[in-house]
């Protein structure tokens, strides 16, 4: 029986996978000489912007503090469609739906229903997962509510 709450051994595996991932990903050594890689920075330094010209900076760091236990929901989507209600009533166990999204697509990543960044399904010990390709910067954002 599998215990579906996170615990640090799951975390270990996450992060062995995505080391043995970037090592495939980098080159032989003999390929080329190496320069110094820039240090990988987590996706939330490139999405958020620091507080800048807050007064009080000790009480500014309390204050951040207070919001990163606040859970978000964080959905993947691999597609949509619409149906009728007859066609949902239809539905049956083996019953394919066509979703409006192509083979080899991105999933969008949400979180509370925005769209923050794209990626591909990965499978870790039975498990799925999203790796992220790619983080919509808010500019971006901005530009496709405007679109809407």
């Amino acid at each position: 029986m599998t215990d579906n709450t996170s615990t640090g051994g799951d975390m270990d595996d996450w992060a062995a996978a995505l080391a043995e991932q970037t090592a495939a990903a980098a080159p032989a050594p003999a390929a080329r000489p190496q320069a110094a890689a820039p240090a990988a920075s987590p996706a939330g330094a490139q999405v958020f912007q620091p507080l800048q010209g807050a007064p009080g900076g000790s009480s500014t760091s309390v204050e951040i503090e207070r919001i990163l236990d606040v859970p978000v929901q964080l959905m993947a989507e691999i597609g949509r469609t619409r149906i009728t209600i007859k066609n949902l009533l239809q539905l049956s166990q083996g019953s394919v739906v066509e979703l409006d999204a192509l083979a080899g697509q991105p999933l969008d990543v949400l979180i509370n229903g925005y769209l923050i960044a794209q990626g591909e399904v990965v499978v870790v010990n039975e498990k799925y997962g999203i790796r992220l390709t790619d983080i919509v910067t808010p500019s971006e954002r901005m530009q496709k509510l405007s679109r809407s």
